[in-house]
Order: C-alpha cells, then structure tokens, then sequence
C-alpha cells in the first residue's frame, strides 16, 4: 500500500483538484469525547470525514483522507505552519459527547427527481423520500425529515454551505419519468377537442 505522500503524488499527477488557502474551508469542527476516546469529524462541502488526532497531526494523512473523501487536495503548508494550523483548528472545535453522535458519517445521496412543481424526491440508500421545495431549502426540514424517514441525520452545514449545496442538486436534477396518470390526462385533453375537430359545433349537431 503506498504512502500517504506517495498517494498524493500520484494523484496530483493524474489530475487531482489541489485547492489554494483561500479555497480549502472547513465548515466545521467536531471534537467527540466519551468511551475512553477522542474522535475528530470535519465537515467539508457537505462530507463528514472522521479522524483520530494522531491524523490531524500528520499533514500528509489528513491530505489524503480528505482527497479520498471529498475529492480534492487541501493546500501544502510548511510543517510548522501546518502544526499551528491544526493546532488552531482543535482549539475551535465543537465538543460533543460520543452518545450525541450523528448516525451521518459517510453521508451522500444517491439523487435528486424532480416530479414537477415544487415537488421532488430524495433516493437515498434505495429510500425515496418525498419533500416539497421549502423544505428542501430549509436545511432543519431537510435534516429532520431525513432522520424521520431514513433513519440517518445529514451532517449540520454551514448556512451558506448548505445553500450552495442544495442549489447545486436541484440544479443537477433528473425529472422523473411521465407517469401513467399524466399521460392519461394528456389523452383526455386531446380527447375533448375531438367534437372540434371532427368538425362538430359547440352546440348542436354536425355542420350541415
């Protein structure tokens, strides 16, 4: 198995995304404590990745689960600045007992439909959950539904992370297939112009 380094360079050489400072921002922090142990999460672009601290210390370790998992490449940081960097980072973490652990590490769905209007589905893990598009925007509702529906609560994001995010989906949405019920509406619409176009009169018998 390679390095942690050796991964890294090969994956810069096949075209990995390497973020700069002012790209690479963590949502979010999470110090979980409790069962004689300490676990970290962090909380990037809607991806929870966990983390013991001996991985946060190590520069090349916490590149690579973050490149593994979220798909792009934290900026290069000289050692020292790298060891303030998660030093400060720690030090601003949210803390939490292990018991209030979200059941969401790993978190991703598997798509978005849109059924017309403000309706949609959310697939996730063979699960269709319905929502309307208030709540999918409202990242409470979207968070409180999944937990209901699917058993599983979606990492808390960042206000703008979260918009950013859910626009991207409805953007990048498939539309769900006609259903039996639409195409039905669609024959009887054609259905009632027939008289029209028979060449009947709205009232009446045929045109003589």
């Amino acid at each position: 198995m390679p390095t942690d380094s050796q991964f890294i360079l090969e994956s810069i050489r096949q075209g990995s995304v390497a973020l700069s400072d002012d790209e690479f921002a963590i949502d979010r922090l999470v110090k979980y404590f409790g069962n004689g142990r300490i676990r970290w999460h962090i909380e990037f672009r809607g991806h929870r990745i966990e983390f013991t601290t001996g991985q946060l210390k190590k520069q090349p370790t916490f590149r690579r689960k973050i490149l593994e998992q979220a798909g792009v490449l934290p900026p290069q940081r000289t050692g020292a600045d790298y060891r303030r960097w998660a030093l400060d980072l720690r030090k601003s973490a949210f803390e939490l007992p292990w018991r209030d652990r979200p059941v969401d590490a790993g978190f991703a769905i598997s798509g978005l439909v849109s059924l017309g209007g403000d309706r949609w589905t959310v697939d996730y893990q063979g699960k269709v959950i319905k929502f309307t598009t208030t709540k999918l925007r409202r990242q409470t509702s979207f968070r409180k539904r999944m937990l209901l529906k699917a058993k599983v609560l979606p990492p808390q994001m960042d206000p703008t992370a979260y918009r950013k995010w859910m626009d991207w989906l409805i953007q990048n949405a498939t539309k769900a297939a006609p259903q039996a019920g639409d195409a039905l509406m669609s024959e009887r619409s054609w259905l009632d112009d027939l008289p029209e176009l028979a060449g009947w009169q709205d009232e009446g018998g045929p045109i003589s």
